[in-house]
């Protein structure tokens, strides 16, 4: 019989155990190090030049490029111009190229950009798309100072710097037209500052499949592309990290115009000083000089009394036709009968997932608390929560009684934000006719809208709306106006933006005003000429036909003709009567800018009719063809500007950076990012590579006792 050696097993065991956990710890600290967690450096302040941040993902982004946005608003009547200046210092002493994603409003015509370096302004010009990129590489890569700009969605793009030199700055300037909100006499004028990470649903594609549907592709986003959201890597942008100092700083000026002497102003999110110029004018600052871009912007204002206008009209001849805006105010809902009301079923739908942790989730609540309590005994209801699944309250619409209220109470008090934002299946299942064939179907859909695959959801809405209206609520600090603004379009219905608990009963109460019954629907639009003859439209045939108006809201008409027209007939169904209305077109306020508000709009219908299976090629064509004619920028155009003398020498290597943004006000990194699905890092596979070789040294002491 062998005899043991207890002290070669014990040797062997202590030396196997010691090497597994060893090299455990070992690929532990490495994971940790590689997602940023430990052993940074130490931060400086944004104000004093910015070394490095910690992104939300884990990432270490070193020498990033600091970032200014100065922003002018003039605001004259119903129309706004706004440039928005970003100049882009590059604190390190490497030649960089600036990246950066940012917000601009969903129905925004932008038709300039400039880009000076020192005293030298160059001019952006507009091209297609993958020309407008090639031009730019080739600045880029010959040394030269360029600038790129980029639509990825209607409310997102991209702006390219490249060459900025150590130590020096580039300012990039945007231009842009947009009309003025006005909703029940209040004006009110939104700037977007943050964009707030999207949720990308889908299966992973492979790097050749990415690059076959988003050519050139250069996303340095936190998500890759899947086969829902192809281009992810270019609408997620690195997110600066809980705690990191790293402010984004946004200064802002608007001169406002109103024409008329004002009622009140005041901004929703943000502390402002105001100086009247004179009457209905007024010179608007950010009392703190700069806020971080976290949140969007807004500006309130209302005429006195007795000034509201009933119809404005803005007209400008340019290239020899004729373009114009015209406003006009439907009748109030007030004046209706409420015999012609229907009964209706209402289905309330709530976004439980990660991106409405903390106070957007309190404001969904609340505004479902509300909107309980407006619920009519000749009503029916049902509430919907979703994440990564759906879960409806009741099989069908049920009665409003005591016992389904309290219920309904319940079960809103016990939602909490958790998971992902698969949100078409819930979409297609609110939509669905289960109840009363008779009822008024409507849908609120309270969400922040943070998703990648808008396109997909403009389908579904259109596919499955039947009689159905759907009415969106956009929730939180920087909610996606352009998925709201165009699933409202899509389903007929209108938006209410909450960007604070405070308002919830306001805004809510608001809502269910117009949810009564549509102000005008089946609107049809006849522009006459001389004589009762009709005018000749530009080549498009004029806007599409108009949607269901809503209590309160202006119905905005675009118009491009050959010739001014002499007036215009409106009608249209008001409850259950026949409206109609003859508006004289001629006179009005001359304005600049109405050909791109006009092309703007018309560019959106073309990319609806693609959303509804138009053929793809012919949308593309009729878009390049207008965002070309009006200098536009669309998703198949960009605005480039290229210095002609080379800057950076070719021997100096050129480092691409993206510009990290700032979570929306009240999210946290921490916990968002554990529900959106990303890019993952090499942390967990040294964590398995770790604990494979402890199981292996655990087995090496059996094999050792085994001896």
């Amino acid at each position: 019989m062998r005899k043991t050696d207890f002290r070669g097993i014990f040797s062997s065991a202590f030396l196997a155990l010691l090497t597994g956990v060893g090299a455990s710890f070992l690929f532990a600290a490495l994971a940790l190090l590689l997602s940023g967690n430990v052993g940074a450096e130490t931060h400086q302040s944004a104000h004093s030049g910015l070394i490095h941040v910690r992104t939300a993902d884990g990432r270490v982004m070193r020498n990033v490029p600091r970032l200014d946005t100065r922003v002018r608003i003039a605001v004259s009547g119903m129309l706004a111009r706004v440039k928005v200046e970003q100049r882009f210092l590059n604190p390190s002493e490497e030649w960089v190229e600036a990246l950066y994603v940012f917000p601009l409003p969903e129905d925004s015509a932008v038709d300039h950009m400039r880009m000076q370096v020192g005293d030298r302004v160059v001019e952006g010009e507009i091209q297609e798309r993958s020309q407008a990129r090639a031009t730019y590489e080739r600045a880029r890569q010959s040394g030269r100072h360029a600038s790129l700009l980029e639509q990825q969605r209607p409310n997102m793009f991209t702006s390219s710097v490249a060459n900025v030199p150590p130590g020096e700055e580039i300012a990039v300037q945007i231009e842009y037209q947009q009309a003025v909100h006005l909703d029940d006499g209040l004006f009110s004028l939104r700037f977007p500052m943050v964009v707030g990470p999207r949720y990308i649903p889908g299966n992973p594609l492979a790097a050749q499949a990415i690059e076959e549907q988003t050519p050139s592709f250069d996303g340095h986003g936190w998500a890759a592309g899947t086969d829902q959201v192809p281009d992810a890597a270019h609408i997620t942008p690195p997110v600066i990290a809980d705690g990191e100092a790293y402010e984004n700083p946004v200064t802002l000026e608007i001169l406002l115009n109103a024409g008329m002497k004002l009622e009140h102003m005041h901004s929703l999110y943000h502390a402002i000083e105001t100086v009247e110029l004179g009457e209905g004018q007024h010179l608007v600052t950010l009392t703190d000089g700069q806020v971080p871009a976290d949140r969007d912007f807004v500006l309130e204002w209302r005429l006195a009394v007795g000034s509201q206008p009933k119809a404005a009209l803005f007209a400008e001849n340019w290239r020899d036709r004729h373009y114009s805006l015209l406003m006009v105010m439907p009748p109030s809902l007030r004046s209706l009968d409420q015999g012609q009301l229907s009964p209706r079923e209402l289905i309330l739908v709530v976004d439980t997932s990660g991106s409405m942790h903390g106070g957007s989730i309190e404001q969904a609540r609340s505004a479902l608390r509300v909107a309980l309590g407006q619920l009519r005994p000749q009503d029916r209801f049902n509430l919907i929560q979703f994440n990564d699944r759906f879960q409806a309250l009741y099989p069908k619409p049920v009665s409003v009684d005591r016992e389904h209220l309290q219920e309904a109470l319940r079960f809103v008090d016990g939602l909490e934000a958790d998971g992902g934002t698969e949100m078409e299946p819930a979409m297609r299942y609110a939509l669905a006719r289960q109840g009363d064939i008779q009822r008024l179907r409507q849908v609120v859909f309270l969400t922040d809208g943070d998703i990648g695959n808008e396109q997909a959801l403009f389908s579904t809405i259109d596919e499955h709306l039947g009689d159905a209206r759907l009415f969106p609520v956009g929730i939180g600090a920087a909610p996606n106006s352009y998925f709201m603004t165009h699933a409202a379009r899509f389903g007929r219905g209108s938006y209410t933006f909450i960007g604070d608990l405070a308002e919830v009963e306001q805004k809510m109460l608001a809502l269910f005003e117009r949810l009564a019954a549509p102000v005008l629907t089946d609107i049809e639009v006849q522009w006459q000429g001389g004589a009762e003859s009709p005018v000749e439209l530009c080549e498009g045939k004029g806007s599409s036909r108009p949607a269901d108006v809503y209590a309160g809201e202006p119905l905005l008409l675009t118009l491009c003709a050959e010739q001014v027209p002499q007036s215009a007939t409106i009608q249209g169904r008001w409850g259950t009567r026949l409206w109609r209305r003859e508006i004289g077109l001629q006179g009005g306020a001359n304005a600049t800018g109405i050909h791109v508000l006009w092309a703007r709009e018309k560019i959106a219908d073309w990319m609806a009719q693609r959303s509804l299976g138009e053929d793809s090629e012919r949308v593309r064509s009729k878009v390049v063809s207008l965002a070309l004619e009006h200098h536009l920028v669309s998703a198949y155009t960009s605005l480039v500007a290229v210095d002609k003398t080379p800057s950076r020498p070719q021997e100096e290597a050129l480092h691409s950076k993206p510009v990290p943004t700032l979570l929306p006000k009240g999210w946290s990194s921490s916990r968002v990012f554990g529900m959106l699905p990303q890019t993952a890092t090499s942390a967990p596979l040294y964590l398995l590579l770790g604990t494979v070789i402890v199981l292996f040294s655990l087995l090496g002491m059996r094999w050792g006792k085994a001896r």
